[in-house]
Order: C-alpha cells, then sequence, then structure tokens
C-alpha cells in the first residue's frame, strides 16, 4: 500500500486546525466538482480530495494518520499487526482497501485492536436568507423559499439540491428574524439527526413606507389650497385606504398620526402610521390660474419669511 499526503491533496500544513481543514475542503470540493470542473482531472481530484478530507476531519483517524510522520509521497506502508488477517485472509493486496478503516484501525491497535463503530453525528445548521414585503411581515401570510442545500449521493459523495419550501411568517414578525426549521439542515453522520435550516428574514424596502419598529411614516402630498383651507384625502395603509381630515392651516412637515395602522405585533397591537406632509406646488399652470395667483399675492398679507427679517 502507498502513502499519501492528504495534507498536501488538501493544501494545508500538517498543524491545520479542523476549521482549516474544513474551510480547504469546501474550497477544493465546489473547484473540482465533476458538475462545474472543466478540468480533466477534476473527478479523480475530487476523489482524492473526499478521502483525504475523510480521514482528516475525523481526530482518532487523524491522529492515526499522523503516526506515519511525513513519508514521501508514494512510499509504502504496513498495517498494524492483525490486520491483514482480520480484513483479508486470502492475504491478497492492501491497495484496493479502505483507508480510512486502515487508519481507524492504527489508532486502535494499542486498546487490542478492538474496533469501534463510527459515532453519531448530528448536521450542520444552515443560514437562508429569504426576502419579503412589508405587507407578507404584516399578514402573517405564506412564502416560499429555495434553498441550495448539502446531501451526500448514494456513493457517499457530497453534493448540492435545490429545495423548496413553504413557510408561515409568524405574526409580529420582523426584519432579522430567524425562522427554523428544524431537521432541513445537513445531513447527520453515521445515523445522526440532520441539522436545522434557518431562514433569515429581510424585509424589502416599501416604495411609500418608511419602517421604525412598529410605526410607519409616509408622505403625504398636499396642494397649497388643501393645506391652506383644509381638505379630506385618502391615506393608503396596509390594511387598505382611510380618509383623513387635514385641518385648515396644516405646514410642511406636520406630521399627522393615524393610530394602530403601522405594523402588527406578536400580541395583535399595532403601532402607529405618520403621515408627513409635504406641500407639492404645481410647476406647470394656466394663464388663467396664473391670474389668480397674482390675484392671491396682491390680495394677502402673509410673510412667509417673517421671522428671518
Amino acid at each position: 500500500m502507498k502513502f499519501k499526503d492528504y495534507y498536501q491533496t488538501m493544501g494545508v500544513e500538517r498543524t491545520a486546525s479542523a476549521d482549516d481543514i474544513k474551510q480547504a475542503y469546501r474550497k477544493l470540493a465546489r473547484q473540482f466538482h465533476p458538475d462545474v470542473s472543466k478540468d480533466a482531472l477534476g473527478k479523480e481530484k475530487f476523489q482524492e480530495i473526499g478521502e483525504a478530507y475523510a480521514v482528516l476531519k475525523d481526530p482518532e483517524k487523524r491522529a492515526a494518520y499522523d503516526q506515519f510522520g511525513k513519508a514521501p509521497a508514494g512510499a509504502g506502508m504496513s498495517p498494524p499487526p492483525g490486520w491483514q488477517r482480520n480484513r483479508n485472509p486470502n492475504g491478497a493486496g492492501f491497495d484496493d482497501l479502505d483507508l480510512g478503516d486502515l487508519f481507524a484501525d492504527f489508532g486502535r491497535a494499542g486498546r487490542g485492536g478492538a474496533r469501534r463503530r463510527p459515532s453519531a453525528a448530528r448536521g450542520q445548521d444552515i443560514d437562508i436568507t429569504a426576502t419579503v414585503s412589508l405587507e407578507q411581515i404584516h399578514g402573517a401570510g405564506e412564502i416560499e423559499v429555495r434553498a441550495s442545500l448539502p446531501e451526500v449521493d448514494a456513493q457517499g459523495a457530497p453534493r448540492r439540491v435545490s429545495r423548496t419550501f413553504r413557510i408561515s411568517v409568524p405574526p409580529g414578525a420582523a426584519d432579522g428574524q430567524r425562522l427554523r426549521l428544524a431537521g432541513k439542515g445537513g445531513p447527520g453522520q453515521h445515523g445522526g439527526p440532520a441539522g436545522d435550516l434557518y431562514v433569515v428574514l429581510a424585509v424589502e424596502p416599501h416604495p411609500l413606507y418608511r419602517v421604525s419598529g412598529r410605526d410607519l411614516y409616509m408622505d403625504l402630498a398636499l396642494a397649497p389650497w388643501e393645506a391652506v383651507l383644509g381638505a379630506a384625502v385618502r391615506v393608503p395603509t396596509l390594511d387598505g385606504p382611510v380618509e383623513l381630515n387635514v385641518k385648515a392651516g396644516s405646514s410642511g412637515g406636520q406630521q399627522l398620526r393615524l393610530a394602530g395602522r403601522g405594523l402588527r405585533a406578536a400580541d395583535g397591537s399595532a403601532g402607529a402610521l405618520h403621515a408627513v406632509i409635504v406641500i407639492k406646488v404645481p410647476t406647470v399652470v394656466s394663464d388663467a390660474e396664473r391670474a389668480l395667483y397674482r390675484q392671491l399675492a396682491d390680495a394677502s398679507d402673509f410673510q412667509p419669511r417673517a421671522r428671518a427679517a
């Protein structure tokens, strides 16, 4: 059996941490995966990377592997005492045998050669982001999310598959909230349970409303005469339009508060909607309108800059 330098295969130092090895594997697996790699030897390299990672990620197998020291790649190596008898009673060569089992047995040779089954390990938890609208947050309806999730194929090789989930947005959900889908994350190892999938809500910017906690702010455009004379105007809310009475003499920047018209909270209450008055001046006027504005200017004693004089 020939020695293989797994650290060289993974491109890491022999002192690399478990996290360093995991990051190196993820990078190389993406690079040489048969579905994406253009390298003619990509499939072979992908298998070599998987073999190296299977040994180095397991603390017991890695410790046994490290007992060999740093041998030149391709150098011969011998199995532990009794391994040939137990594993290969016909006395055939070892080149077609599982190296992971070999290194596990090296580590157990000092304990009477007893072989343990690998312990079960829970799968990885995974976070994905789902974009939602204010209306979906407010209405607590269902959304559909898609995720590219890891799994292991029939040959034990890692791959990613696309999954679709329909999830309910809970009442009072907020931007950045994490929703847990139990058992929908990474696959478990050696019979261990799957990890969880966490869906992180990201609220889209709204064309009309600005969010502050459970309160909403919007600009309420008024014509000059509506601000001066007062008016009843229709205001859109997340629960449908309502009529708002604007008092005579209203000014730009003034806020009109509509209680209970903001975002709903988990307890069923809701914030307020603040309508911020913005005075809109017509940019195109007819001759008749211009004449009326001149009459108003001549008749009015209003001094908008009196305090600045």
